[in-house]
């Protein structure tokens, strides 16, 4: 089946998750290769079977695309497989789920998941303000559905999802209540002060800013919306032989503020391991 064929299908399927850009309606019909909403706007379908729910072009330094090839090759290799199997412990495994990745980038994560959980049915939706990230997301031949989308502006029905999954990604907390179900998850996941602490200490100097760094103000926004959430905390080592290490470099923004010569001393010298350090924020939805 072709991509766009393979996106309009899942739409049809579950129209009701969605909502118009415009006139925030529900969508109530397919013609041709378009969606409509009750109001009569239409968005076309991409040849890759994605949806363009922004209504207005957007600048992002993360539209890069060497920089979602590379996190492809790093997640592929499987950096961050023990992140998204604790996830996958904290959801239910007696029904499907309705589930949507926030900040989805190349797509890796839903996949995993949707391997984790095979079976179960769950439908899968994940949305990036990069078109090129949401491009490289669908020639992963899975299930899930990609679109772009912004976080301030979720085009998604109230009460749409029963998991958001949000890594390392901004939160649009309001919308994020919105579009979650009663006694539904939300999933945040942040790095923690060693997070990629060898790479950026290759890239730094003690006395730079970027040289350590505190979660402090992101955990407490969370806390002040979500005072009863629980944290857990995952420390592991990620070797690197599955993998190259300028990937690894280029894959994160630890780089964007390093000079040439530090960057290019990171790749002459290269690293057997890194630390991951993240800490999972779950909130069941009230």
């Amino acid at each position: 089946m072709k991509k766009i064929d393979r996106g309009i299908t899942f739409v049809d399927k579950d129209m009701g998750l969605f909502k118009c850009p415009v006139c925030d309606e529900g969508f109530s019909k397919i013609v041709h290769k378009s969606i409509v909403c009750k109001q009569g706007h239409q968005l076309d379908f991409s040849k890759k079977g994605t949806l363009y729910f922004l209504k207005h072009g957007v600048k992002s330094d993360y539209d890069d695309e060497k920089m979602w090839q590379a996190r492809r090759s790093v997640l592929t290799a499987g950096l961050f497989q023990p992140i998204i199997d604790k996830i996958a412990s904290f959801l239910p495994h007696n029904k499907a789920l309705k589930i949507v990745d926030a900040g989805c980038g190349e797509g890796s994560t839903l996949n995993y998941l949707d391997q984790q959980r095979a079976g179960l049915n769950d439908i899968y939706v994940g949305f990036d303000i990069s078109k090129k990230a949401v491009d490289l997301a669908t020639q992963i031949s899975g299930n899930s559905f990609f679109c772009i989308a912004d976080l301030a502006q979720l085009p998604f029905m109230t009460s749409s999802f029963d998991v958001i999954i949000d890594m390392f990604s901004p939160s649009s907390y309001e919308e994020f209540e919105r579009v979650l179900k009663t006694k539904g998850l939300l999933i945040k996941v942040i790095p923690n002060k060693n997070y990629l602490v060898e790479l950026r200490h290759m890239l730094y100097e003690k006395d730079d800013l970027h040289y350590s760094y505190s979660n402090d103000k992101v955990l407490t926004l969370f806390k002040q919306h979500y005072p009863q959430a629980k944290t857990k905390r995952l420390t592991y080592k990620f070797l690197l032989a599955k993998t190259n290490f300028e990937s690894l470099l280029y894959m994160t923004p630890l780089h964007w503020g390093a000079t040439e010569s530090r960057i290019s001393a990171a790749l002459s010298q290269g690293l057997d391991e890194v630390t991951v350090d993240v800490s999972l924020l779950i909130i069941e939805n009230n």
